[in-house]
């Protein structure tokens, strides 16, 4: 019977380790994308110098606190409406949904949107946007908020994970780039230490 149990254990512990174990790699996935994308000069904001010299983002040290499974409310009959930004414009949207989490026992709750125009393009269908603002912006992070990207859940409950959170492109463009800016109510009032930090080892 204790061989059992111990065996029992053993298998536990192996998945859980294999678990947590394919989250880091998502996320190191990720960074590497975005490493990339900031690289490619078809895609990247990144202009003179700051193009040249880039050689990756800093990011805070993985942790999977961060990376939290949200209880998913979607907004019935919601009405279109304007986001301003950062250029001083609007962009359409909706509001598809609340997302509600846990996080160091305290509950939160953040607005998730889908953007009407990028919806109608191929393979954004089901793309949903995730901007907020936290207590290391305009510290390590961009002051004006960072960006998450999700898609629409199968069930009532969806991943955050905030290690794949990142900076719009005016955070490095601000001239060429007409990004939403974070609606009031996105606010955490919490350091969300996870995902792209923004300091000038970015492009040294």
């Amino acid at each position: 019977m204790k061989k059992l149990t111990f065996l029992f254990i053993l298998i536990s512990t192996l998945g859980i380790a294999q678990t947590l174990k394919k989250q880091v790699l998502e996320i190191k996935k990720f960074q590497s994308a975005l490493n990339q994308e900031y690289k490619n000069p078809k895609e990247t904001p990144l202009r003179g110098d700051n193009y040249t010299n880039f050689r990756q983002h800093p990011f805070f040290p993985i942790n999977l606190k961060y990376r939290v499974t949200a209880k998913f409310t979607k907004t019935e009959n919601a009405v279109p409406f304007e986001i301003p930004t950062s250029l001083g414009k609007t962009k359409p949207y909706v509001e598809f949904g609340k997302v509600s989490f846990d996080l160091d026992a305290q509950t939160y709750v953040l607005t998730v949107y889908q953007s009407l125009d990028l919806r109608k393009k191929k393979g954004f269908e089901d793309y949903l946007f995730l901007p907020f603002r936290d207590g290391t912006n305009g510290k390590e992070t961009y002051g004006g908020g960072k960006y998450m990207d999700l898609r629409i859940p199968k069930s009532n409950t969806i991943i955050l994970d905030f290690n794949q959170s990142y900076q719009p492109y005016c955070a490095y463009n601000a001239y060429d780039y007409n990004c939403p800016t974070v609606p009031e109510g996105n606010f955490l009032p919490v350091r969300i230490e996870a995902g792209v930090m923004y300091e000038d080892v970015y492009h040294k």
